[in-house]
């Protein structure tokens, strides 16, 4: 070991901070342009549908990179895999900045999408390097930047796009990202923990397939008609090749994703609550700006502009900010299940309180405060379960289906309450006030039912200093 190794292998808290500012650059990537896509529309001359693909091929490219990604990462080095994708985002950022073309910006989004193995590769990087004790903290700390990220790029996007212009959007995240890739390579040791063996390509193929129709016919749904053949085609594609996916990994003798692994009762129940919890925050991030920049003629709303919109994410993110800080002596009280299933019953109360109390913008800012500590809770909890429950040759990539199950569910949640609210309703006319109503409530519903899950999760028992998936017992025993 090299003496420049040897002294960041002493400094967790450095290593910390560069994982996270590049963490935080790529959740900032993506939400920031959501309330800016009506000036990205003007600005980059072209419809409605085409700007939709700014936000789809984000997320569709984050659902293919994110697991591949992470177990490349387990193969040939987390900090080495890690340069490239921040290299990648920072390229990404650079291209969509400069560009004036919706094609251009349509593949500078492609670009960054890769950043999503950001979360696997950091969670592989802190269980191999950092003190064990201080594992649960610093992943709970990442986990909550998803959260914390989000709020902040719906709260900063008014101010850049009133005082700046759009470009902007992508030239605060690119310095990030470019901080963090240059201290990535100087800074983070690389883990002496590998996978040996080869990418099976079949298996990335056909898992890239699946990810790609389903999440593109759930994005598509509402414009291309739910019952139209495309959507159809897209929702049948993703059968065939999810189970096709499923036999090729079952008999490879090395699969891209370890789907036995993947059935533990405690991976299987907490993936099941990161689908309902993904579809509770992303929905909430669909729903909220839209009730609060509705006129008062409407009979609610608060006729906030995009700046006020985005300021009620404020108690959201404060809320998480607050959690992450937290979250290492709670877990070392109680564990990671009481807080996953505490994260579901707040979010399910802070719902439930919202559909019947929305009058005052006081009762929005509560809301939004419960909901974000539920959601702080939550995400470091289940990425905290998933770490200890597998072996720490497949953390990339376990956690990785961790987070692409959460974009799944995000995916899905946010069709969801889209077609509540409008359901009824003819074009151009504002929803009614019961739609939203009804939509609060459905997202009580996922939240409780993400506890719900979460109950399911089986109690792990380790040894102090060992993780649970080398004190568990044998995997056939499990399944």
């Amino acid at each position: 070991m090299s003496l420049a190794d040897a002294h960041t292998r002493q400094s967790p808290g450095r290593t910390f901070a560069v994982l996270g500012t590049g963490a935080m650059a790529y959740v900032l990537l993506q939400s920031l342009v959501v309330p800016a896509l009506p000036t990205l529309q003007a600005a980059l001359h072209t419809s409605q549908s085409s700007i939709s693909w700014i936000l789809t091929a984000y997320l569709l490219s984050a659902s293919v990179a994110t697991p591949v990604l992470g177990r490349l990462g387990d193969m040939f080095g987390k900090e080495h895999m890690l340069v490239v994708v921040l290299a990648a985002l920072s390229a990404g950022s650079l291209i969509a900045a400069l560009t004036s073309s919706i094609g251009v910006m349509i593949a500078a989004r492609v670009l960054q999408g890769l950043g999503g193995a950001v979360f696997p590769l950091a969670f592989g990087i802190i269980r191999d390097e950092f003190p064990r004790e201080r594992v649960p903290g610093a992943i709970g700390g990442i986990s909550t930047m998803l959260g914390v990220g989000s709020g902040l790029g719906i709260v900063l996007a008014g101010p850049i796009v009133d005082h700046l212009n759009y470009h902007w959007l992508f030239w605060i995240p690119l310095v990030m990202t470019a901080i963090a890739t240059v201290a990535t390579f100087l800074f983070v040791p690389e883990s002496p923990i590998k996978t040996p063996g080869t990418v099976n390509l079949p298996a990335a193929a056909l898992l890239s397939g699946w990810l790609i129709t389903l999440l593109l016919g759930v994005s598509e749904g509402a414009d291309w008609g739910w019952a139209s053949p495309r959507i159809i085609g897209l929702f049948a594609a993703a059968v065939v090749l999810f189970a096709a996916w499923i036999l090729v990994e079952l008999r490879a003798r090395v699969p891209l994703v370890d789907v036995r692994l993947m059935r533990t009762p405690v991976v299987w129940w907490t993936n099941i609550s990161a689908l309902m919890f993904g579809f509770g925050m992303y929905s909430m991030m669909v729903v909220l700006p839209e009730f609060m920049e509705a006129p008062r003629a409407a009979g609610y709303g608060f006729a906030a502009s995009v700046t006020g919109a985005g300021l009620a994410m404020v108690p959201a993110t404060l809320a998480m900010i607050v959690v992450g800080m937290a979250i290492g002596p709670i877990t070392a009280a109680v564990g990671s299940k009481l807080p996953l299933i505490a994260g579901g019953l707040l979010g399910g109360a802070a719902f439930a309180f919202l559909a019947v109390a929305h009058s005052a913008e006081w009762q929005v800012y509560v809301t939004m405060a419960l909901a974000g500590l539920g959601m702080g809770l939550a995400f470091s909890a289940m990425t905290n379960l998933i770490v200890d429950a597998v072996p720490s040759t497949h953390t990339g990539v376990a956690t990785g289906m961790n987070a692409n199950i959460r974009t799944v569910g995000g995916a899905i949640g946010s069709q969801v309450v889209t077609s509540v609210i409008t359901a009824g309703v003819a074009v151009g006319v504002l929803p009614h006030e019961h739609g939203y109503v009804l939509s609060f409530l459905v997202l009580a519903a996922g939240m409780i039912a993400a506890a719900l899950a979460a109950l399911l999760v089986p109690n792990v028992h380790r040894r102090v200093g060992v993780p649970a998936a080398e004190t568990a017992e044998p995997l056939a025993e499990r399944v």
